[in-house]
């Protein structure tokens, strides 16, 4: 008895000892931040108010994260809202999308797109699937898809390996096709079975030299890979136009270094734009040029800011003959996303999509082009409604990244350029990466991408449409800021007079 009593006073002792320390070295840390804090001269409320001051910043940090589950309302959370991700996370998970009781969504907030049903809807018995259609008809090796919905561009660097591999079969199951990005080519994207369209941005970075021109055995042996369909230049994307790619140092690994042509552990930074496209001209002889060496057909991504170059473009184009026209071009928005942008021209730079989309078709329409260049609309699309406005405005596919981030698991927790993303879809840091299973996240990606085409064919079966792609504009109306709407086709014309074009 008399040893118990001895080993449990010994015990506590030992804590007594430990717990005493411990309160020593908190106190010696509050003295050693308290001096450090009043002697800095760098942050104003830490001088005047030492230790106490430094809350202020960690609660500004989680405030990031807390707001968006405590505080803001289920649509009014900014860049997507509540409404938005969970409509994404149900549809990942194949879980019925169906709601209860009323709208939680205001009508008459300005912008707000609303279809019109018809008296008679299509009958399930004369419903069809997405149509295929054919782009590049004057390649070697034109690309027919039935795709509507696909994975737009996010580069092997700025996602990880898993997020690669589950997008690619993903996309598979699908039968959507994915967007490589500007980063280059890998194996993980080659392994899922998707088709691939292959970006060329600034930097060329996968088909460049050692000088960062183009390499054209390089540039073969891309368009030589079966999974390859089709090449995009990317001339600007909605997040940073006018500013190339930004992957920091600390995801430019070994290996991403390698397919990209650059030096690992230091900054990623392209070029603002393709130094030899000067002119419109220097544009239709790049497109000309890589679908020359690939067969493939060949188009170009830009967002729409400076638009009376479009005109002529357009007019170029019929001078030189139609063969020579991009045989698509993906549009993004000023509202699209990026992993790293200048705050600067991601707030206030291009033209959003709701904006540039019409108006590139209808500059593509007024010059008799329409069947011969197809349209992609890439920029803050992530749900049926919106696809169905694209698809009602003209665009012919729709290419999303991160509504296919959020069916990966993405929490928007907006750390897609420090490393450190929680969920693994931004970050080569193998303890994050290891929470995303790719081949879990593949049926997650395959699930969102069906269930958007299939709700897509709801509301288009509602309006009297056969498919997706026969939505036209008459379908949908625009809320203005008298609370009532305005059809779709008077506020955007199929066509400019030639009054309008001539201005």
């Amino acid at each position: 008895m008399g040893q118990i009593s001895s080993f449990l006073l010994l015990m506590m002792q030992i804590f007594s000892a430990v717990f005493i320390s411990l309160i020593g070295l908190l106190l010696l840390a509050v003295v050693i931040m308290y001096i450090r804090d009043v002697t800095q001269t760098s942050h104003a409320i830490r001088r005047n108010y030492p230790v106490i001051g430094r809350f202020r910043y960690f609660f500004e940090h989680m405030g990031e994260f807390f707001r968006q589950y405590f505080f803001a309302l289920d649509r009014e959370e900014m860049p997507f809202n509540r409404a938005e991700r969970s409509w994404v996370y149900r549809a990942a998970k194949d879980l019925d999308n169906t709601i209860a009781f009323g709208s939680s969504k205001d009508l008459r907030h300005v912008g707000t797109v609303l279809f019109v049903n018809s008296p008679f809807p299509t009958l399930s018995e004369d419903m069809v699937a997405p149509q295929a259609v054919t782009i590049g008809p004057y390649c070697e090796k034109p690309y027919t898809t039935s795709s509507l919905f696909n994975i737009s561009g996010m580069s092997y660097g700025a996602v990880s390996k898993p997020a690669v591999l589950a997008l690619s079969n993903g996309a598979r199951k699908a039968g959507a096709w994915m967007n490589t990005g500007e980063g280059g080519l890998s194996e993980y994207h080659l392994q899922g079975g998707a088709d691939i369209v292959f970006q060329i941005g600034t930097a060329k970075y996968g088909v460049r030299d050692e000088n960062g021109e183009f390499d054209e055995d390089k540039l073969k042996a891309i368009a030589n890979i079966e999974q390859v369909k089709m090449f995009e230049l990317k001339l600007s994307q909605g997040a940073k136009p006018g500013k190339g790619g930004i992957l920091p140092a600390a995801k430019v690994t070994e290996e991403i270094a390698q397919i990209r042509g650059i030096a690992a552990n230091s900054d990623s930074i392209s070029p603002n734009r393709h130094p030899e496209i000067n002119s419109i001209d220097d544009l239709l002889d790049m497109i000309a040029y890589i679908r020359k060496i690939t067969g493939k057909p060949v188009g170009y991504k830009a967002v729409v800011g400076a638009y009376g170059w479009l005109d002529d473009l357009m007019d170029r184009i019929i001078q030189r003959g139609i063969e020579n026209a991009p045989d698509f071009i993906t549009v993004d928005g000023g509202d699209g996303g990026t992993g790293a942008a200048p705050m600067s021209l991601m707030d206030d730079v291009g033209l959003p999509l709701r904006e540039g989309l019409p108006m590139l078709v209808d500059h593509v329409t007024a010059a008799g082009l329409k069947q011969r260049i197809k349209i992609i609309a890439s920029g803050k699309l992530i749900t049926p409604n919106q696809v169905a406005w694209a698809l009602c405005v003209g665009a012919d596919f729709v290419a999303s990244a991160r509504g296919n981030m959020f069916a990966l698991g993405c929490i928007q927790a907006l750390q897609c350029n420090k490393n450190t993303c929680p969920t693994g879809i931004t970050t080569h840091n193998p303890k994050l990466q290891r929470g995303l299973d790719p081949t879990d996240k593949a049926v997650r990606v395959a699930n969102y991408i069906k269930n958007i085409v299939y709700e897509v064919g709801v509301i288009s079966h509602s309006c009297g449409a056969k498919e997706p792609r026969e939505l036209a504009r008459r379908n949908a109306r625009i809320v203005q800021e008298s609370g009532r709407s305005v059809p779709l086709n008077e506020l955007y014309p199929d066509k400019y007079s030639e009054e309008q074009r001539a201005a």
